[in-house]
């Protein structure tokens, strides 16, 4: 591996475990200025306290986030956006490059790809230049792939999800996010059939912080790399304590009530 991006890949990934707790916040492009994103630096700064691995941005919220003070944070830049006023709200396009990115101290780029609409073809191409460029560069690319248009029945289907992984890892991507798709069983065949590490995106707001902490430890349990999630983490009512039990599952292979004793508040 290029010695430049494994190097950033240990800013994204806890060295010891090779796992990590990635906070997407990239929101503000797709849906506007959602509770929890309104003073990014303030949510940043509750996200280190807990222990966050790394957090995704687009290039325009990178400076601010910048805190410089505390412990340092994986930064990813987002490279494509859309927005669900959109007559094309699956599309993502390409809106900045991994060469903006890494003047903007990115220790790795994102791309969203999604599977089955009318302009998957446009969003692959881009995946396909993102991850040339990416390679040449030593940038970690992450791909966001999901199974979204007219002749998807279930996103979440497991077959689809493991599509998705395949697809991210087949046009060039270091670490692939998916939807979990409802099992640890079906997760552990995306998992080996994706051969890059997976991180489990987290979707709509869960009905409750324990069903999503229940995920979590399951894709742990069948060979996931860690998460990639948003409004889970960063609208809940205490997201730093959040991220020190999410530290728990991940990084020190606790159950999820071994994880909660003494944070039986936040459930």
């Amino acid at each position: 591996m290029h010695i430049g991006k494994a190097i950033r890949l240990e800013r994204i990934f806890n060295r010891d475990t090779r796992r990590t707790i990635i906070v997407p916040m990239d929101h503000g492009v797709t849906v506007g200025p959602i509770a929890g994103l309104e003073k990014l630096r303030d949510t940043v700064t509750s996200l280190v306290a807990g222990g966050a691995n790394a957090g995704l941005v687009h290039k325009g919220q990178v400076k601010l986030g910048h805190r410089m003070q505390g412990r340092d944070f994986g930064c990813i830049v987002h490279l494509s956006a859309g927005t669900c006023l959109s007559p094309f709200p699956n599309l993502k396009r390409l809106v900045t490059t991994v060469e903006e990115a890494i003047r903007l101290g990115a220790d790795g780029v994102s791309v969203h790809v999604n599977l089955g609409d009318e302009t998957e073809g446009q969003m692959l191409t881009d995946l396909g230049k993102v991850a040339a460029s990416a390679s040449e560069w030593g940038m970690p690319l992450l791909a966001m792939v999901y199974a979204r248009g007219p002749k998807v029945a279930d996103e979440y289907d497991p077959d689809a999800v493991a599509h998705c992984a395949r697809v991210g890892a087949e046009l060039g991507a270091d670490v692939v996010k998916v939807n979990y798709p409802g099992d640890p069983e079906s997760f552990a065949r995306v998992v080996e059939c994706a051969c890059v590490p997976v991180v489990i995106a987290g979707g709509a707001k869960m009905k409750s912080t324990r069903e999503f902490l229940d995920i979590v430890r399951t894709s742990i349990d069948a060979g996931g790399a860690g998460l990639s999630v948003g409004r889970n983490v960063f609208q809940h009512s205490n997201p730093t304590r959040l991220v020190e039990v999410l530290n728990r599952i991940v990084h020190e292979g606790f159950s999820v009530d071994d994880a909660v004793e003494g944070y039986e508040d936040i459930l």
